[in-house]
């Protein structure tokens, strides 16, 4: 196995991703790479299509004055447009830049601004509005291309152009000189910085980590050095394109090992799309698996007795075998042969309803996942590991090597990689990964990468087989007013395995006990209520009845008995109000933004404490 990864490693040597799109392309030209469903069908685009629609664009940018290393926009929900235009822009030498689609025009005036943009994707009317804000302060750009044109057929206005006109524009320019999207796809070198990814600023302003072609090419291999990939795969696009989780599979990964990317019809229709593709690579954050794991439990407990009695047996032979096979114990023959049978009884319905009936390897990453909500997942048969990594490090510092996966750690690290522990635990990481810096950013670029090493800036320990295992976020590290350290990402990440609990806040720095905020998951809460005949007409009539307190305090407590005494939360307010990313609570990944829930409830956390 070490030596499969150290062959594959070796077979990088820095690359580009104009150079190993067009390798692939030139191998596998009427194979699939792209499917997309409109008016209810899928529809196929090879890999030949696929190349002319990017060389297009590239040609297009070239065409008009855009140049090696300059910047280019694109905002949107995942689709063909998104990639084609993505891999266009770094073809030609430049820089590609997403944006969050769910981002007020504030944010990305400041990404289009902050990075000197000189062209602008857009998917529809609505992110176009975005721009016609701005557009009087963003002097540096040339020209905005919409993909999807519906309800702007009066429109017109001289800087926009659909994508069509500009795909028909860079097929005009390639006639003209044959050699325009060759000769620059030459020019561009493994140090050149192939995509700049905007943090998503939970402590202030995003920062842009640029990244370089040998960063994104490297891991690619370094992920399918540690879990094959392979050409027949399938994978479904969900998560935002913008942020290195989805950007790795969809562009990076895919370019390299030519499988095939299925795009969601819109973000709503995921759990839908997911059953017609049965991928056999899945990936998400913790909460999508969350809401996968509070949606069966909810089911089985409306269940009759029987498939209640038998999930329940099925759970529990699987959860036998999970803890065994995580902390790298022998299967015993006879729980194995049991495993078999609750499979067949239980599990494999149970996935082909999800969707997941083909998935070969799941990973979870951007956030921390509850132990209890990868154990279930492990139990039924689907080999969901989490990863750990962050945008600075090209997205994967970590991950499980197939086969084994350790309870309570977030894997080994990746080929090449070196992690160490300095002394105040923080984790740091050099690798081939490691980001070229912030654009615009020299002093944050010299307090994130010292001497060679990325501070990563959360809390760890390494074990003896070399797995690294997250405490904490250092600067969220909670010091009580007894001076107990406290990590309050261990006990929310319990807190969250509740059906009942979507997300927790822990309290306590220079506090005598640790409180908490609790959002709680409203479909799963409000389905209880209507169970036991509670009244409500709002989400706040909900957050407020005293039986739903009564339900999460029982949550909680069954929390505090698995703690030690000093970690118990002793008060808990359930918070009124969802948490937006539009009012700036929560990220596009859904990580909730302490300070500023810190701030926005400071009232209702000193009310704990009067």
């Amino acid at each position: 196995m070490e030596a499969e990864k150290s062959m594959a490693m070796n077979q990088h040597s820095l690359q580009t991703v104009p150079g190993v799109f067009s390798r692939t392309v030139e191998k596998n030209p009427e194979k699939v790479a792209l499917r997309t469903k409109e008016l209810g069908l899928w529809h196929d685009i090879t890999f030949a299509r696929f190349y002319e629609q990017v060389k297009k664009i590239g040609c297009a940018l070239a065409s008009m004055g855009f140049t090696k290393g300059d910047c280019a926009c694109i905002i949107g929900d995942n689709a063909v447009e998104w990639v084609v235009a993505d891999l266009g822009i770094q073809c030609v030498g430049g820089v590609s830049v997403g944006i969050y689609a769910t981002n007020a025009w504030q944010q990305v005036e400041y990404v289009v601004s902050h990075s000197d943009a000189r062209f602008l994707f857009v998917e529809n009317e609505e992110q176009l509005d975005k721009w016609l804000n701005f557009r009087e302060q963003t002097p540096k750009l040339q020209q905005v291309i919409v993909w999807d044109t519906r309800g702007l057929n009066r429109f017109s206005d001289p800087m926009v152009t659909t994508f069509e006109d500009f795909l028909e524009k860079g097929a005009q320019a390639h006639k003209q000189d044959t050699g325009l999207f060759s000769g620059r796809m030459t020019q561009v070198t493994a140090e050149d910085i192939a995509v700049i990814i905007y943090t998503s600023g939970t402590t202030g302003p995003p920062k842009g980590a640029m990244l370089t072609h040998g960063n994104v090419t490297w891991m690619a291999d370094a992920v399918a050095a540690t879990n094959r990939v392979y050409d027949t795969d399938q994978v479904l696009s969900f998560l935002p394109l913008c942020h290195i989780f989805e950007r790795l599979f969809t562009v990076f990964i895919q370019i390299r090992y030519a499988y095939t990317v299925n795009f969601v019809e819109k973000p709503d229709t995921v759990m839908q799309n997911m059953m017609e593709v049965s991928p056999t690579v899945g990936y998400a954050v913790p909460r999508i698996w969350e809401k996968y794991y509070s949606n069966v439990m909810i089911k089985m407990a409306d269940a009759d007795w029987f498939k209640r009695a038998v999930f329940n047996t099925a759970l529990k032979i699987g959860e036998r075998r999970a803890d065994l096979v995580m902390h790298f114990k022998p299967v015993p023959v006879g729980l194995q042969c049991l495993f078999y049978l609750a499979d067949l009884a239980v599990f494999r319905k149970l996935k082909e309803r999800l969707g997941f009936e083909r998935i070969r390897m799941a990973y979870s990453g951007a956030a921390p996942i509850s132990q209890e909500v990868l154990r279930f997942f492990q139990s039924i048969g689907m080999n969901l590991i989490e990863g750990y990594g962050q945008t600075e490090g090209t997205g994967v510092t970590t991950l499980s090597p197939e086969g084994r996966v350790k309870f309570g750690t977030v894997g080994q690290a990746l080929p090449d990689t070196q992690i160490t522990i300095a002394e105040d635990g923080e984790i740091l990481v050099r690798s081939p990964g490691v980001f070229k810096g912030y654009y615009k950013g020299e002093e944050a670029t010299a307090q994130t990468i010292k001497d060679g090493w990325l501070l990563t800036g959360d809390v760890g320990e390494i074990d003896a087989d070399g797995f690294l295992k997250i405490t904490d976020r250092k600067k969220d590290i909670i010091v009580t007013a007894g001076g107990k350290n406290i990590t309050p990402q261990y006990i929310e990440n319990k807190l969250k395995a509740s059906i009942y609990i979507n997300d927790a806040v822990v309290i306590g720095d220079r506090r005598k006990f640790l409180s908490c905020l609790i959002m709680i998951d409203e479909d799963n809460v409000a389905k209880y209520a209507q169970d036991h005949k509670i009244q409500f007409s709002t989400y706040r009539d909900l957050t407020q009845s005293p039986e739903v307190t009564d339900l999460i305090g029982k949550e909680v407590a069954a929390v505090n008995q698995t703690l030690a005494r000093v970690e118990n939360i002793r008060k808990f307010t359930i918070l009124p109000k969802r948490l937006y990313e539009e009012d700036g609570e929560v990220t596009p990944t859904m990580k909730i933004k302490r300070k500023i829930v810190h701030e926005a409830f400071k009232d209702t956390i000193e009310a704990m404490y009067q």
